[in-house]
């Protein structure tokens, strides 16, 4: 990367979020765009595992607005360093202004090659992912992989625009590595009876059956485009695509509607860990 600076926000690399609840705000330079997130600790007995990015930075001519989360399970090795390093090797990628698509693609892959190979010290968990950029505030290019989930606000109406990735839609390709989709222990399909979610970086044991390439896809941000919702399923688990919107469009400060999105989940007895990134695109 060559001439990056950021607006508003700290450059990567991020520290990790560790405290019970985390809330923060920003905007892109000419201040049209701005963002809020928040975080939540879930009920379950163990450390906060989400981790979000949230800032512009500029590069050359370009502005770039970066948005992730990344919520890991068996520990928050995997998470925390994917919040380090996943937008860094996107944009080292040396394809990337030509074709967005490969490059994301590419360095969603050499991630996970990155992190297997340092399994030792980030320990035997996972993460999904869901990113999003912003090319000069024009151009949005999301991908992801598991069910964390990026959602549009289109003239009011959701539009995902992201894959769930879950075991039983992927049962086929899950076999044909030679595993197998399980509903035991509990009520939730899973790999090899283990993992919910049928693509992940990291669980290096359970590499072998899963995958880690991410679903791409781009929109143009025209004048009825309004809103962006990432979060993790600790807020999707209770709550509709459209449910998430309506709320996020009635406050116009986008932090107070990612803290309300994450006190809602919360009402609805939502019990995993809550982090929700919200960009308002106009006023």
């Amino acid at each position: 990367m060559d001439k990056l600076c950021c607006f508003n926000t700290a450059c990567f690399p991020y520290v990790g979020v560790h405290s019970s609840y985390s809330v923060g705000k920003g905007k892109n330079h000419e201040g049209q765009i701005k963002y809020g997130f928040s975080l939540v600790k879930g009920k379950a007995d163990h450390p906060m595992e989400d981790y979000h990015v949230a800032e512009f930075v500029q590069i050359e001519e370009h502005e770039l607005g970066l948005f992730a989360i990344y919520d890991g399970h068996l520990g928050d090795g995997v998470p925390s360093y994917l919040q380090k390093h996943l937008f860094a090797n996107i944009l080292k990628e040396g394809e990337f202004w030509a074709d967005p698509r490969k490059s994301i693609s590419k360095a969603y892959e050499r991630t996970d090659e990155a992190i297997l190979s340092h399994s030792s010290n980030l320990g035997r968990g996972g993460s999904t992912a869901v990113t999003a950029i912003l090319i000069n505030g024009r151009r949005l290019w999301v991908a992801n992989v598991g069910d964390s989930r990026a959602v549009l606000s289109r003239g009011g109406q959701a539009i995902q625009m992201s894959t769930d990735h879950e075991p039983n839609t992927e049962r086929r390709i899950i076999e044909n590595k030679g595993g197998f989709v399980s509903n035991l222990p509990g009520d939730v399909a899973r790999v090899n009876g283990q993992l919910a979610v049928s693509r992940a970086f990291g669980d290096k044991s359970l590499k072998l059956h899963l995958q880690s390439d991410p679903d791409v896809q781009d929109i143009n941000v025209d004048l009825d485009i309004d809103i962006l919702i990432l979060a993790s399923d600790g807020l999707w688990k209770v709550m509709t695509n459209q449910e998430a919107v309506d709320i996020a469009r009635r406050v116009r400060n986008p932090q107070k509607a990612a803290k309300q999105l994450t006190a809602e989940a919360l009402k609805r007895d939502s019990k995993d860990d809550i982090s929700c990134v919200v960009v308002r695109f106009r006023g």
